[in-house]
C-alpha cells in the first residue's frame, strides 16, 4: 500500500466533510457523506468490471452501451461477482453530470432519481445471495430531510455538491490495493467518531486499541477460519484481524441501524466479498443470530455497563450461555452478559480479546460469582491488561481489556499488565493514546508471559483465589513508587542557614528604614 496515496486520499475525504461545516450538523452529514463515498465506489467497481466484459465488444464504454441484450448480460455477471448490478445512466458520475445540468431544458434537481438509483441498488439483489447484505444498505440517505435543508431546492443543493466534491476524487480501483480506500473511509469514520461525543462508542473503536485486540487473538497463527465480533459498530475489529492473517469468514452482529449500514459499507469497500461475511442486525444477547457456530477469534468493544432483560426474561434461566453460572449479570450491568456469550461462542480452539469497564474486575454479587466460576471451574481467563483512561471517544473512565480462552497452553497462572501509568501512552489534544511502542508491549508481554517491574506480573490461580477471585489491576500489579528517603540532618541544618539568610536580611531591610526614616515593617 502506498502511505502517500492513503494521505492524500484520507486528506481529500476529510476536505469533503470541512465544506459541509456550518451548513449540516456532524452527526447528519457523516452519514451522507459516508453514503456517497460508498455509492461512488459502487458505481466505479461496476464501470470497471462492465468495461472488462466489453473488450471483445463493439461498444467498449458501459456509460455508451444501449443494447439490452449486453446490458442483461452484464447484469447476471455483475450479480455473481459483484453482488449487485447499476445501469449506466445510474452510476455516479451520469447522476453526477445530471446534478451540474442548467440549461432551459434541463433540470438539475436529482433527488428523487438519485433516490430512485439507490433504491434500485438494493433492489437489483432481491432473491440472490447478496440479497441481505445490501437489503435497507442506503436507509440513513434520507433525501427529504430537513437535516440537509428547509426546501427541496436547499437539500438539491447540498447533495450536488457532495456529488461535485466526490467527482473530482480518483479512487483508482483498477491500480491501488482495495485496503487504501478501505482504510481511508475507516479514517474518516474515526475523524467522525472523534467528534460525536458520547455516540461515539456505539461505532468505533480506536485503531491502537483494535490493534492489540487484533494482535493477541491471532496469537500462534497466520490464518484464521472465521473471526466474531458480536457488538460489530462499524467493522473496525473484524477488519483489523484480517490486517494481521488471513480470514476466510467475518461474522457479525450489530443493535442500532446506522451502525449496521456503516459495518456492511465497511466490509464491501475493503474488497471483502459479499458471500465471505455475516453481519446481522439485532440484539447479541436477546436475539443471537450465530448460536450455531463457533468462532476460532472473538473481539469486542461492547456498551458499557449497558442495560438488559437479564431476569425479566424467562429463556435466560435455561440458555446455555447462561445457565450454568447460577447468577445472571445485573439488569443494569451486561457486561457479564456480553463476556459469557462471547465464551460460549469461542471455538475450543480460540481466543477471546474484549475491552470492559474496570468494574468488571471486582464487583460483587451476580457478577463475583460468574467471575468466580469462570476462573476456578471453567479456568478460562487467561490475561487482563489496563489500558489508560480517557482513550476511548465518549467517555473518560479506565478501561480493561479480558482475555479469555477455553483450552489454555499456560491453565495454571494468569497475566496482569497495567499499561495505564504514564510513560505508556502519551496525551493527543483531549484523548490520551497510545503509540506504537505502547501497543507492541502489551502485546508481547502478553505472549511472552512475562513478569516485568511496576508493569506486569504473572499470578498463579492461587493467588487469585486468595484475593476471593478479584482481579482489580493494583493487587497484583504493584505500580507504587517509593520517594527518596528524606536526610533530616541534612533537612535541620538547610532550614538553619535559611533562618541564618533571613535575619540577615531583616536587618538589613531594618537599616534601610531607618536611613529613609520610615517605621519599619516588623
Amino acid at each position: 500500500m502506498s502511505e502517500d496515496q492513503k494521505q492524500l486520499l484520507e486528506s481529500q475525504l476529510w476536505n469533503i466533510a470541512n465544506v459541509l461545516r456550518g451548513k449540516v450538523s456532524a452527526d447528519d452529514y457523516r452519514d451522507y457523506i459516508l453514503g456517497f463515498i460508498f455509492y461512488k465506489y459502487l458505481s466505479e467497481r461496476q464501470y470497471l468490471y462492465a468495461n472488462d466484459l466489453l473488450e471483445t465488444e463493439e461498444v467498449k464504454d458501459y456509460l455508451q452501451l444501449t443494447d439490452p441484450e449486453l446490458l442483461d448480460a452484464i447484469k447476471e455477471e455483475s450479480l455473481q461477482h459483484l453482488g449487485y448490478f447499476l445501469k449506466p445512466e445510474e452510476l455516479f458520475e451520469s447522476m453526477t453530470a445530471k446534478g451540474n445540468a442548467s440549461t432551459e431544458t434541463d433540470s438539475n434537481y436529482i433527488l428523487e432519481d438519485l433516490k430512485a438509483v439507490l433504491n434500485h441498488i438494493e433492489q437489483s439483489t432481491m432473491g440472490t445471495d447478496s440479497e441481505e447484505d445490501f437489503n435497507d444498505l442506503f436507509s440513513d440517505i434520507d433525501l427529504s430531510s430537513s437535516k440537509i435543508g428547509r426546501t427541496p431546492k436547499a437539500r438539491n443543493e447540498v447533495v450536488v455538491q457532495i456529488l461535485n466534491h466526490l467527482s473530482k476524487i480518483d479512487f483508482k480501483l483498477q491500480d491501488i490495493e482495495s485496503d487504501v480506500l478501505g482504510d481511508a473511509y475507516e479514517y474518516l469514520i474515526g475523524k467522525f467518531a472523534a467528534g460525536a461525543g458520547k455516540t461515539a462508542g456505539e461505532f468505533y473503536t480506536p485503531q491502537q486499541v483494535s490493534k492489540i485486540l487484533a494482535k493477541i487473538v491471532t496469537t500462534g497463527k497466520d490464518k484464521l477460519k472465521s473471526v466474531y465480533d458480536p457488538t460489530t459498530g462499524s467493522g473496525s475489529l473484524l477488519l483489523r484481524v484480517a490486517k494481521e492473517v488471513e480470514v476466510s469468514e467475518f461474522f457479525g452482529q450489530e443493535l442500532t441501524r446506522t451502525t449496521y449500514n456503516l459495518a456492511r459499507m465497511n466490509m464491501i469497500l475493503h474488497g471483502i466479498h459479499y458471500r465471505r461475511f455475516n453481519i446481522a442486525q439485532e440484539d447479541t444477547l436477546m436475539h443471537p443470530q450465530h448460536l450455531d457456530y463457533r468462532f476460532e477469534a472473538v473481539v469486542a468493544n461492547p456498551p458499557f455497563s449497558a442495560h438488559w432483560k437479564g431476569d425479566d426474561h424467562p429463556l435466560y434461566h435455561t440458555d446455555e450461555r447462561f445457565s450454568q453460572y447460577g447468577r445472571l449479570a445485573p439488569k443494569t450491568k451486561a457486561d457479564f452478559a456480553f463476556m459469557q456469550h462471547m465464551l460460549y461462542q469461542l471455538a475450543e480452539n480460540g481466543i477471546m480479546a474484549s475491552v470492559f469497564p474496570h468494574g468488571v474486575l471486582f464487583r460483587g454479587g451476580a457478577e463475583g460469582q460468574i467471575r468466580e466460576y469462570m476462573i476456578k471451574e471453567m479456568n478460562v481467563l487467561d490475561a487482563v491488561i489496563g489500558l489508560p483512561a480517557n482513550i476511548f471517544y465518549g467517555t473518560t473512565i479506565p478501561t480493561c481489556i479480558v482475555v479469555l480462552k477455553k483450552c489454555r497452553e499456560q491453565d495454571d497462572n494468569v497475566v496482569f499488565i497495567d499499561a495505564s501509568g504514564e510513560g505508556n501512552y502519551i496525551k493527543v489534544g483531549n484523548q490520551n493514546e497510545l503509540r506504537e511502542e505502547d501497543v507492541d508491549k502489551i502485546v508481547q508481554t502478553y505472549r511472552e508471559r512475562k513478569t516485568i517491574d511496576k508493569y506486569s506480573y504473572v499470578a498463579s490461580l492461587a493467588e487469585i483465589a486468595e484475593n476471593d477471585y478479584n482481579l482489580n489491576i493494583p493487587r497484583y500489579v504493584d505500580t507504587f513508587e517509593e520517594e527518596e528517603p528524606v536526610d533530616l540532618d541534612a533537612t535541620a541544618a538547610e532550614i538553619q542557614q535559611l533562618d541564618a539568610a533571613l535575619k540577615s536580611n531583616d536587618a538589613v531591610l531594618k537599616a534601610f528604614c531607618e536611613e529613609l526614616g520610615i517605621k519599619a515593617p516588623f
